[in-house]
This record gives structure tokens, C-alpha cells and sequence, in this order.
């Protein structure tokens, strides 16, 4: 398969698309994060209405 017909997601944490890896091939339906760095900061996920800075800013009062 070449490699612009690859599958791809987006990242739940950082919401960058990320293609198919052969080492995710027996559980590609299961993979929701492009790293590990993603999935150890799963608790940060983003949502619609929530804006970037509240955690930066609720973190410093």
C-alpha cells in the first residue's frame, strides 16, 4: 500500500492527523493518540468549548 492511500485519524489530545503504522496493524480500530507523548497527557484533552489557556490559567491563581 503506498503510503498517501495509508488510513488515517486525529489525535484526540493534540487534534493532528496521524497515518497508519505497521506495528498498530492488529489494533489500528483501538488506536486514539499519535504518541506516546499524547497518550500520557490523555487527562488534557481539549474540548469545543473549552478555551487553550484555562488549564495555564487556572494552574497560576
Amino acid at each position: 500500500m503506498k503510503k498517501e492511500h495509508l488510513p488515517v485519524k486525529v489525535c484526540q489530545v493534540c487534534q493532528r492527523p496521524f497515518s497508519w503504522r505497521k506495528k498498530w496493524e492488529k489494533n489500528w480500530d483501538q488506536v486514539l493518540y499519535c504518541s506516546k507523548r499524547c497518550r500520557g497527557s490523555k487527562h488534557r484533552v481539549l474540548r469545543d468549548d473549552e478555551p487553550v489557556l484555562s488549564g495555564c490559567i487556572q494552574s497560576m491563581k
